[in-house]
């Protein structure tokens, strides 16, 4: 198995597990590879050292600043723990709202306005229905969900 250290066009950072390295050389050919968080077909490899476990002795993690929390995931630089708790964020966010689609700004407006139980909800509006919705004092806003995450995967 292979793991490689990944990066798309918008700098996210992810990991890739192979086969070998002709299983990523066939799926990088094929276009086959994209980014978990942005759904960019554009990923290349980036250089990465051999994982070696020496004595399965860790350092000990620093101690944290008062006042502030230690949560960190091991083995991760600070942009790439960004990005954990965002999926996480994402994920939760998913598990407690209803994917409306397309009927959105009309359900968010039924929310509103108490036609309907009030609920956590997502889906899709153009600019133009965000304004309108704003225009009325119904506040939206926009969030990209990663097509990983998406309860519709294609």
């Amino acid at each position: 198995m292979k793991v490689l250290n990944l990066r798309c066009g918008h700098a996210h950072g992810f990991e890739g597990w192979f086969g070998s390295e002709q299983d990523y050389a066939q799926q990088s050919a094929s276009g086959l590879l994209s980014c978990p968080l942005c759904g960019s077909l554009e990923v290349e490899r980036m250089p990465s050292a051999p994982r070696l476990n020496l004595s399965g002795a860790r350092d000990p993690a620093p101690p944290a600043a008062p006042g502030t929390s230690a949560v960190a995931v091991a083995g991760l630089d600070a942009a790439q723990q960004v990005q954990a708790r965002w999926l996480r964020a994402m994920r939760e966010l998913i598990s407690h709202t209803e994917d409306v689609g397309d009927h959105f700004p009309d359900e968010a407006r039924r929310i509103y306005y108490g036609e309907t139980p009030a609920r956590g909800i997502r889906g899709q509006a153009t600019a133009e229905q965000q304004a309108e919705l704003s225009d009325e004092g119904i506040e939206v806003f926009a969030l990209p969900i990663p097509a990983l995450l998406s309860d519709k995967q294609h």
